[in-house]
């Protein structure tokens, strides 16, 4: 039988049809991403009950085809692996709240040149300078691709890695989470600094570390894999004094952070009394939405409870005076929910830290190996690799946290996050010009609230704070008035922000900034054009039901300079 073009035409449209009918009739219960999805598929999903899913659960998912891959009590769900075609009648469950894809996530990763990290934000101007704490005691955990063992990461005998569990099928090693180690806890081990004026170390050199290995070996993971560690890490959290966790990965938000399992499992962590540092995205640069990079922070980094980190240039030194935020780093407020995100800033071009010997990376891109005469003897092979990111930001702060906590175990997790937040140094540039050092392509960068958070990481002035605040320290929520184009951020009166007594004079984020129960700036302080404020509170892909892909930026495709 002959078929002709219009009869195939005819076919394929017939098909659309029926499948934007099946997903017009999907239940409210099942995530949109399944709206394609054929129903003979086999799925991997994160379903999610009203209470911890019992045998009895399990069983009825089995008995529809499907088989349960981990128990995910942390948020009272599970994973699973099931057909495609089970999706409604699981969802026509009572006792189901949710059913989400298991969203992969990645590692985020971004090349540049030497810098001075460690020592801008503690500062630290001798290779040789110490702080009065160094996280003794203290124990991290590095939710991420896996940590190489290294001089760097020892005590006086042992090692400071004293667990360590893999989340995923593979053992290969990518090479970021070692050095995501180093620039928390690395000792400088390898690096003398008595033949060069640079010494590589982390900032909370002697804190432990517990080694979650959530990531494969292309620095890729999944929500399930994430969530499972993070559970791992409350329920060890007292054998080994967990204090602080550090994820230096995302994906792109989906939807509310009140419905994302990801960020359900970070806020049980915070409530535990862990304190969650979360990278804030790379994709500063990405105008897909014609936003100007704004609206681009990644989950978990939307969630209001954690601190979310952004990536600082120091161009090389140790000063303060040259600092400016990079054109790469993700843009708040958040997706959906309007959270003004990221919390604050920290080194993340360039950065040296522990290099993972014939890891992925190291394999890759032999050329960020950094010369053992940047630090030590010039006859010696590299013992450090060079990446830049927000996921090397992150573990700056990670290290302060683990600092404060040595000075006060009483601290909360809110109260962390506040005194990092107040004593984030306040004197970015309001515009900066950055060039990227492998296209030479210019950016404007605006020292804006949805930039640069609260400023940038200051240790030492944190370390100096004697103040104990009370209340939330969620971050706050942003309001926008098209009539006279004036963002708005609403502080709750009970949180920490709101309460004058504690901050005294000072200004949590910036002296352009009115605090009392609002904050308010104009449009030239927040977006720098107006365009982007237009454009981020009107797109549909930002703030409506849809949802807005990361730009991908090829990893170590060249730094800021």
């Amino acid at each position: 039988m002959r078929v002709t073009r219009s009869r195939i035409i005819s076919q394929a449209a017939i098909l659309t049809v029926a499948l934007c009918a099946a997903a017009a009739a999907r239940s409210p219960k099942i995530a949109r991403e399944f709206d394609a999805t054929p129903p003979g598929s086999i799925v991997d999903v994160i379903i999610q009950y009203k209470q911890t899913p019992s045998a009895s659960q399990h069983a009825h998912v089995h008995a529809r085809g499907g088989a349960l891959r981990r128990g995910l009590e942390v948020i009272r769900g599970g994973h699973y692996s099931l057909p495609a075609s089970a999706l409604e009648e699981l969802a026509a469950d009572p006792d189901v709240e949710f059913i989400h894809p298991d969203r992969p996530l990645k590692a985020a990763d971004f090349n540049g040149k030497m810098d001075y990290g460690w020592m801008t934000v503690t500062g630290i101007t001798s290779p040789t300078g110490k702080l009065p704490y160094d996280g003794s005691g203290v124990g991290v955990a590095i939710i991420d691709s896996g940590i190489t063992g290294s001089s760097d990461l020892n005590g006086l005998l042992l090692s400071r890695i004293v667990y360590s569990e893999n989340f995923i099928l593979h053992l290969e090693m990518y090479g970021h989470g070692t050095h995501v180690a180093g620039i928390i806890a690395g000792n400088g081990a390898q690096s003398s600094g008595l033949f060069s004026n640079y010494k590589i170390r982390g900032v909370a050199p002697n804190v432990n570390l517990i080694d979650l290995h959530a990531l494969e070996s292309d620095g890729t993971g999944t929500d399930s894999s994430v969530i499972a560690a993070i559970q791992k890490a409350i329920a060890l959290k007292s054998a080994y004094n967990i204090r602080v966790i550090n994820l230096s990965l995302g994906r792109p938000v989906t939807g509310s952070y009140k419905n994302d399992p990801l960020c359900q499992a970070v806020e049980a962590a915070w409530k535990a009394g862990i304190v969650v540092v979360v990278a804030a995205g790379n994709d500063g640069r990405n105008d897909s939405a014609k936003t100007h990079g704004y609206g681009t922070i990644t989950a978990p980094g939307n969630d209001p409870y954690v601190i979310t980190v952004g990536a600082l240039n120091t161009n090389g030194t140790a000063s303060r005076t040259d600092d400016r935020p990079t054109s790469y780093s993700s843009k708040g407020p958040t997706l959906f929910d309007h959270i003004a995100k990221p919390d604050l800033l920290a080194p993340g071009n360039g950065i040296c830290s522990i290099r993972s010997a014939l890891s992925k990376l190291d394999t890759q891109y032999p050329g960020n190996r950094v010369p053992s005469s940047a630090y030590s003897l010039p006859s010696l092979d590299a013992s450090y690799f060079q990446l830049s990111g927000t996921s090397m930001a992150a573990p700056m702060v990670s290290g302060a946290a683990a600092l404060l906590l040595q000075k006060n175990p009483k601290l909360s997790p809110d109260q962390v996050k506040a005194i990092l937040l107040k004593t984030a140094n306040k004197s970015l540039p309001a515009v900066s010009t950055v060039v990227d050092s492998a296209t030479q392509a210019a950016y404007t960068v605006y020292g804006d609230l949805f930039t640069v958070g609260a400023g940038s990481l200051d240790v030492a002035a944190a370390l100096k704070s004697t103040e104990t605040p009370s209340g939330a320290a969620a971050s706050p929520i942003v309001n926008f008035s098209a009539s006279n184009g004036v963002a708005s951020v609403s502080v709750d009166g009970s949180s920490v922000w709101a309460n004058t007594l504690v901050w005294g004079t000072s200004i949590v984020w910036g002296t352009n900034v009115i605090m009392g129960n609002t904050i308010v700036w104009g449009t030239s302080m927040v977006w720098g054009t107006a365009s982007g404020v237009n454009a981020i509170f009107s797109n549909t892909l930002v703030w409506g039901t849809g949802g807005m892909a990361g730009e991908t930026i090829p990893v170590l495709s060249g730094g800021e300079k």
